[in-house]
Order: C-alpha cells, then structure tokens, then sequence
C-alpha cells in the first residue's frame, strides 16, 4: 500500500500540502491543468524556496474571485464539474463536508446555510483540490499523520482577533494529537485540519515504511528558530514490527465496588481501549485496593480518561506516553470437530486460538474450553506442515 506520512512539526495548511506533493513528485503540469478546470479565473504557479536552509516548494493561486462567499453546494458543483480525478473529487468534496460541519458547529447555524468566507474563497478551493488531486497523481493509497503543531497566540479573521487554534480548526482537531511551539502565529489552518484529518487514518508516530521520496512544502513566513515546512514522506507500507506511541491512563482506587470496576472495564474495551488491566494493591492508610490501567491509543486518551472518571469514584487520572511494539499478524480460519475457529498468528509463528470463538463453541455444544483451545491449536498446527 502507498502511504502519503504529513510530518506536521510546523503545522499545516493547505497550501503547505500542495507544494509537499508537488515536491514529492506530484506532477505540476498536469496538477495545474485540472486546477484551471475548476474554472476560478485564478492561475497557479509553483516556486522553489528555502526555509530554514532547507529546498522547499511553494504553492500560489493569484487572482480569481478572491473575496466570493460561496455555500457548500456551489463548491461542491465546482468540484463535481471539474477535470479533477474521480477518486480526488470524491475526497475534495469530503474534505469540504467535513470544514462546512465544523463551521456549522461554531457558528450554531445548519450547514445548508454555512457561508464560507475564508474557506469559500479561490485559494482554499484550489488548495484543497489540489492536495487531493496530487495525492492520486502521486498513487497515495493511504495518509498517516504525526502529532499537529498548530501555533499559538491570535489570528485575524472575518470575526475579528480569534485565539489560535481559530474555533473551526478546534473543532477538527478534537480527538486528534495536537500541541503548541513555535512562533505565537497560526501554524494550522482550518484548510490543513480538514484535510489532515478528512483524509488522515491514523494519527502518531510515523508507521512502518519504506521511503521512495520525500517532499517539503513551504508556509508563508521565514521562521529564524525553524524551519517553517510540511514534510511529507511518500512510500510503501512495510510489515515490519511497529512501534507506536499509545497513551498509558492509570488510577488507584479504593473505594470502588468490583462490580463497578468490572463494568468500567467493559466500557473501556468497547470505547476502543487497547488493553485494560486491574491490579490489586495496598494503598495508603493500609487500605487494599486496584490499580486500574488503560492502554489507549494517542487520539483516544481524552474520551477514555473522561470515561474512567465518570464510571469510578476515582477523581483525577495519571496520563503518560509509552512506546509499544506489536508483530504483524494475521488471521487463519482452521476447522474443528464443532465448528470453525479463527486463529490469530505471528509472523514469528507464534499463535493462539481467538478466545471468543472457542468460548462460543463451548457454550454452544457443551464442549470444555480447554477442548476445544486444544482441539484448534491441533488443526492449526496440522494445516500449517
């Protein structure tokens, strides 16, 4: 799978992405022409820069209807009627669904009747465009994204001062790993967040990969402390072990019953928890009691920490970084003497029937557990000579 990495250590916008791709190797004449077919009056230009020492390219849109307002539906005829690629109009027009609800949101009026001011106008339509239109011209069948820097202090817009992150670019950002450094400027637009998070599957450190080209799209300021860049790495995905970051959630309690622990475990699990685990301890006071721990991915720490402290009496959490290795596996189907049984292996070949699976058979047909564990294990084994 080709795999498009936005490395996001000074934020992202959308012209930024454009000239990441282009750099990657995105064909710009071709990007150019189907850009023109949107039919914005504006022409488009590609200039190589340096930021921070580094060779960067930078993306312009001059001209056109810069200060049109535009609703949701006329962009989305824009895009429909265009020369863009199949695949990029379908993802520029989620692109915009996703930017037309998160201002829907902040401004509390239905998204039919969303004006798009700064998002409405020639730039931001081509950026976003564009980005999808290099992205398929680069074959990218997947985007991952690292952590967001997305600036700090204030930005000027058609509501006036706003804090930055500006409302739209909080809004789609929730959920996702953000952090401030830098300059006290705007380093993420609302265009970089949808896209990031529009076309982005998974949010952290960069995933197994093997590196064919690597591109750097320029911002708009020339930074003395850093360089002011989207990098974007383009490759394969590999099947190496992977090493990610996750977030470790933990409280101690004492004061909690075993049901309502063991409940707030069921919840975790089903809201996407990677592992929970309960240790009995000695507290303070000599009081026993549970260590409750919680593997979470990155994006999830937020929701999950909000659920331990709403289904416990615990009233605060410890939250901290980890890294965590996980072999590539994949799953079998092996057949036993009471039905069929999906066995999860390693590419070490290490194995182990699905727990719920055996459980399932067992309650079923009346069959021990371990039976059938071992009865599966027998199959897999058999199968795999």
């Amino acid at each position: 799978m080709k795999l498009c990495y936005l490395d996001t250590f000074s934020g992202i916008s959308g012209d930024m992405t454009v000239g990441a791709l282009v750099d990657a190797g995105a064909d710009a004449a071709s990007l150019v022409a189907a850009l023109e077919s949107l039919g914005t009056g504006a022409s488009f230009r590609i200039e190589k820069t340096k930021r921070g020492g580094i060779a960067a390219s930078k993306f312009h849109v001059e001209g056109g209807e810069t200060r049109k307002h535009r609703h949701l539906p006329q962009i989305l005829g824009m895009i429909d009627g265009s020369a863009l690629s199949a695949r990029a109009r379908q993802n520029a027009a989620a692109v915009f669904l996703r930017l037309g609800e998160a201002e829907a949101s902040v401004h509390g009026v239905p998204l039919e009747k969303v004006h798009f001011h700064e998002v409405g106008a020639v730039d931001s339509i081509a950026d976003i465009a564009g980005a999808c239109q290099a992205l398929d011209l680069l074959g990218v069948e997947a985007v991952a994204c690292a952590a967001i820097n997305v600036g700090s202090g204030t930005v000027k817009t058609e509501h006036g001062l706003l804090p930055v992150p500006a409302p739209a670019t909080a809004a789609l950002l929730t959920g996702k790993p953000i952090y401030s450094r830098g300059p006290a400027l705007e380093l993420t637009t609302p265009t970089g967040a949808a896209l990031a998070v529009t076309l982005g599957s998974e949010f952290g450190p960069a995933p197994p990969m093997s590196i064919h080209s690597i591109g750097y799209g320029a911002g708009g300021y020339d930074f003395p402390e850093h360089a002011n860049l989207l990098r974007v790495l383009i490759g394969e995905r590999q099947t190496a072990v992977e090493s990610t970051t996750v977030a470790i959630i933990e409280a101690n309690i004492d004061d909690s019953t075993p049901e309502v622990l063991g409940y707030a475990m069921e919840r975790l699990l089903e809201s996407g928890a990677l592992d929970v685990t309960i240790t009995p301890m000695l507290m303070k006071k000599n009081r026993p009691g549970s260590l409750l721990s919680v593997v979470a991915r990155v994006e999830d720490r937020e929701a999950l920490s909000a659920l331990v402290l709403r289904e416990t009496s615990t009233l605060g959490v410890r939250l901290y970084a980890a890294e965590r290795r996980v072999q590539p596996r994949e799953i079998v189907h092996v057949e036993t003497p009471h039905g069929t049984v999906r066995v999860k292996v390693a590419a070490n070949g290490t194995f182990a029937p699905e727990y719920e699976d055996c459980r399932s058979l067992a309650l079923s047909t009346g069959v021990a557990l371990k039976q059938i564990l071992a009865e599966a294990s027998h199959s897999y084994l058999k199968n795999a000579r």
